[in-house]
Formats: structure tokens, C-alpha cells, sequence
């Protein structure tokens, strides 16, 4: 049975006991007297963006997950490089990647209209990728706010930060234990990849190229899938837009059926399945009326955590796309 709100606020009050100085700031009413409307204004905009483009729901909460795991929930991500400095948006892993940068825009205009220069870009990013997923038929939780905005954002770090599609399961647990998230977290944000799409460059070690020989195919890899992600996806073409799951404008549990049933897109998806106790929980997560919603709330509460800036740390940008 799917928790309820008031049992989510009670795992986030509990999870409070565990957290940082900085971390202990952050509050869901920290713009109660600020900026009153701020969740009203951003679900608002969420709603009207996605009215026009529901494509956009798994890459707006993309976003958020990106941000967070380099330099923690800062918005980093969101800075434009200049001249002499690659940003983490110009890193491998974001390049082509990432979308949703010019509808953050647009939500950070609405609310400089409405309280100028006091909502966060992080913030924003954080309310933003909740109510996305709401929108396409997650669960909500208790969105903490308080965050500050970053000043340095360096494509290296994001290279060396964010989990590859291409690992396996000890080198996810080994990333996302660098950013304090267990084994279950992992698997349960792993779930992610049940809405959203990709693009054919990291699945074609898989289609044409397993184990580095040529012409061979991952085995592990269902063949009816791999026979359509071919006719998508030919040799060197690491451009093409492919669907995550079967329902990608949904988030739902199609992405642990997928993975049990040997459907994963990515070698880290695959990988889920290649240890029993993973196995195990992404076979649970599957299930009709399954913990995953619950699990998976919870997961982006302790996510959005992550080293994050607090007080008089980092600054409020008034353009979420460049430093003040």
C-alpha cells in the first residue's frame, strides 16, 4: 500500500536527525513569509509546461538527479560556460543529454516577478523535479527548501561524479555510495528510468559491441528488444532519440518488469539483475501496489540533501543560467 503524505513527513522528520549543520536549514516553509506563493507559482508553470510538452517530465526530474551528484543540489548544472572554462552541462554525460534548461528559465522568471531574489535556482530545480513527477503520476513528498545557489561548475567533476550507463553493479554502489546513498537507494532512483528517453550512444556496446568484440550482442539482453533497438539504433549512431520504457510519459513500475524480464536499456539497468539481492528488490518493486512510490519519495527527499549550501553560503542567482 502507497504511503501517506503525512507518513512520508514522518520519514523526513526522521531522516532530520541524521543530517549536516547546513543540512538541519533546510525546511519545507522556508518561504512561508518570503514568497508565499512560490510552490503554487512553480507547480503552475510545471503544469503548463507539460501541458505542451509531456516529453518533458522525465528530463525535468533528470535535472534535479544531475545537479545533485556533482557538488551536491547547488544548480551547477544549470550555469552556462564561458569562454575558458567547460561546465558540467558541456561534460560527456550532459552534452546532448540534459533538456529542460530553458523551461527552468521560465520558471525562474515567474517567480523574479513575484518575489525578486529570493527563490533559488536548487530550489527551484528541487520543487520542479517533484512536481513532474506528480504530473506524470508519481507520488508527492515534502519538498525541503533553503538551498543556496553554487558559483564553480566544472565539466571534469561532472565526468567523474555522475553514474555511467556503462557500469556495473559494484561501481553504481561504489557512486552513489560517494554521495552518501545506499545499495536500496540506488536501485530504488534507478526507477527513474521508468519515464524519460535516451539516446542510442550508450546502448550500442550492447547491440554491436559487447565485451569489446565486434558484431557480438549482450546476451543478457532480451532479443526481441534487441532486434527493435537495432532498427533504431544502427552502428555509430549515438544520436537517435529511443523511449526509456514501454510507457515513457508515465512514471510507473514498467522499468523493474523490464528489468526482471531482461529489458533493460543500459548496462547499468541490466546490470540490476545480475546480483539475487538487487534481483530480489527490483522483483519486489514491480509488483501491483508495491512500495516503489513510497521508496522512491523518500529516496529524492535524501538525494536533494546532498551537500547542499545553506545561510549565507553560495548566493541567490537572479538568472539561473549565469552567476549574479
Amino acid at each position: 500500500m502507497a504511503l501517506t503524505t503525512a507518513m512520508l513527513s514522518s520519514v523526513v522528520l526522521a531522516l532530520f536527525s541524521l543530517v549536516a549543520v547546513g543540512q538541519a536549514q533546510l525546511s519545507t516553509t522556508f518561504y512561508r513569509n518570503s514568497c508565499p506563493t512560490a510552490l503554487t507559482i512553480v507547480r503552475q508553470q510545471v503544469d503548463s509546461i507539460l501541458a505542451s510538452n509531456p516529453n518533458l517530465a522525465g528530463g525535468l526530474q533528470r535535472l534535479h538527479f544531475h545537479d545533485c551528484f556533482v557538488r551536491g543540489c547547488d544548480a551547477s548544472v544549470l550555469l552556462f560556460s564561458n569562454s575558458s572554462t567547460n561546465q558540467e552541462k558541456d561534460a560527456q554525460p550532459n552534452q546532448n543529454s540534459l533538456r529542460g534548461f530553458q523551461q527552468i528559465d521560465q520558471v525562474k522568471s515567474a517567480l523574479e516577478a513575484a518575489c525578486p531574489g529570493v527563490v533559488s535556482c536548487a530550489d527551484i530545480l528541487a520543487i520542479v523535479a517533484r512536481d513532474a513527477t506528480v504530473k506524470a503520476g508519481g507520488q508527492t513528498w515534502p519538498v525541503l527548501l533553503g538551498r543556496r545557489d553554487g558559483t564553480v561548475s566544472l565539466a571534469s567533476e561532472a565526468l567523474a561524479a555522475l553514474p555511467s550507463p556503462l557500469l556495473n553493479l559494484g561501481q553504481l554502489i561504489q557512486n552513489f555510495a560517494a554521495v552518501g546513498l545506499n545499495a536500496s537507494d540506488m536501485i530504488v532512483l534507478s526507477g527513474a528510468h521508468t519515464f524519460g528517453r535516451a539516446r542510442c550512444g550508450p546502448v550500442l556496446n550492447r547491440l554491436y559491441n559487447f565485451n569489446g568484440v565486434n558484431g557480438q550482442t549482450d546476451p543478457s539482453m532480451d532479443s526481441t528488444l534487441a532486434a527493435n533497438l537495432k532498427k533504431q539504433c544502427p552502428p555509430n549512431d549515438v544520436t537517435t532519440i529511443i523511449t526509456m520504457d514501454s510507457s515513457p510519459n508515465v512514471f510507473d513500475r514498467t522499468y523493474f518488469k523490464q528489468v526482471i524480464n531482461r529489458e533493460g536499456l543500459f548496462t547499468s539497468d541490466a546490470a540490476l539483475a545480475t546480483d539475487s539481492r538487487a534481483l530480489a528488490l527490483a522483483t519486489r518493486l514491480a509488483q501491483p501496489g508495491s512500495t516503489f512510490f513510497a521508496n522512491f519519495a523518500a529516496a529524492m527527499v535524501k538525494m536533494s540533501r546532498i551537500q547542499v549550501l545553506t545561510g549565507s553560503q553560495g548566493e541567490i542567482r537572479k538568472k539561473c543560467s549565469v552567476k549574479n
